[in-house]
């Protein structure tokens, strides 16, 4: 028989000073990147002339297909929205510009301090969680407080990680630290729960192994869930210009920053494929762990039914991909399914569902 360790009321308050300074650093990266959309320029020739020029033609394949731009002699002109989309068949994808900034030097300088500030508040959410996790010398996933401030660091840390990678994913800064900050106005106020020490069932060496795969997979199933729906309002503006009609000034002023459609789908499929294969571990784990903390693998509760139907969702987007040819809109909506039964399995099951996995710790 083990004895729990007493909570650390010190280090858990240091814990949730953490957190809230997080937040209010991510609230100065939300202005930061609003600045960066409103005060930076479209530059929408440098864009079209990065993607017409010899190097980038090069790259992109014997064609790139600029919709909305004439060439005369080796000069673009622009008569309608340039849209920037893809090469020839089978080619990468040409270059989709800067992002938000556009190009712009003022732009650029808001998105980059939005970036610092961004960086800054990862590193104090994650101090946040660790203080959380020795403060009871435990996994800090034990209710829906904990794996909420856990998943949203792990999110914004793969977020970083791409973007420090040198992937073009600053078009992401701007959702990502809207959505954090919902995620963690939830966290503290409605989900908040005092530091303690574990259930019984969730006495496992299998806690950190289980749930630290399902919120990792639930981190990178965000990415290609605001990817998709990016993909979605890029993809009706690519076709409203390809059929000659004209966008309002504010759908110009946004959609002309963000990278092709094309980019947003492939992006999306990538990240759900890669990491497809780690939840359906995530649900093998979590079967294991059921069958030595209550004697069976699978009983049907509601937490182990939605995994199963979140695998399912999945599986049917990839099969979709892989097999049938859906691309597009009709595989986008069906990512966004898949991620809308995640998110009920996350928020939804735990809160409203009794079960056995009812650990939410909501009053």
């Amino acid at each position: 028989m083990t004895i729990a360790a007493a909570t650390n009321e010190n280090l858990a308050h240091i814990s949730n000073v953490l957190v809230y300074s997080a937040m209010a650093v991510y609230t100065l990266a939300f202005l930061a990147h609003i600045a960066e959309w409103v005060l930076g320029s479209r530059s929408k020739v440098g864009r079209t002339a990065a993607a017409l020029t010899p190097t980038a033609a090069a790259t992109a394949g014997p064609a790139v297909r600029v919709r909305g731009a004439e060439q005369s002699a080796g000069t673009t002109v622009l008569d309608k929205p340039t849209v920037v989309t893809r090469g020839a068949a089978g080619a990468r994808d040409v270059p989709d510009g800067p992002g938000a900034a556009g190009g712009d030097a003022k732009g650029d300088l808001y998105g980059r301090i939005a970036v610092s500030l961004t960086t800054l508040g990862f590193l104090l959410e994650a101090g946040g969680v660790v203080a959380r996790a020795v403060s009871v010398q435990r996994a800090p996933w034990g209710n829906m407080y904990e794996f909420s401030i856990t998943f949203s660091t792990v999110a914004v840390g793969a977020y970083l990680a791409l973007l420090f990678a040198g992937k073009n994913v600053r078009w992401l800064g701007l959702p990502l630290v809207t959505t954090i900050l919902l995620d963690l106005g939830l966290a503290t106020t409605w989900l908040y729960t005092e530091s303690d020490q574990l259930v019984p069932a969730l006495d496992s060496y299998w806690l950190w192994i289980h749930v630290s795969t399902a919120i990792f997979c639930g981190a990178v199933f965000y990415i290609g869930a605001v990817a998709t729906l990016l993909y979605l309002f890029r993809d009706a503006y690519e076709a409203k210009v390809a059929r000659g009609e004209t966008p309002s000034a504010f759908a110009r002023s946004v959609m002309e920053r963000l990278p092709a459609a094309a980019t947003f789908d492939k992006l999306a499929y990538r990240v759900n494929a890669a990491v497809f294969p780690l939840w359906t571990f995530t649900i093998i784990a979590g079967a294991i762990w059921a069958g030595d903390a209550w004697g069976r693998y699978w009983g049907w509760d509601p937490k182990e039914v939605w995994s199963f139907i979140t695998w399912i969702a999945y599986a049917c987007y990839l099969h979709a991909r892989a097999t049938v040819g859906w691309k597009g809109r009709k595989a986008a909506y069906l990512a966004l399914v898949a991620f809308g039964c995640w998110l009920f399995n996350y928020y939804g099951v735990n809160i409203w569902v009794d079960g056995l996995h009812s650990y939410a710790g909501v009053e």
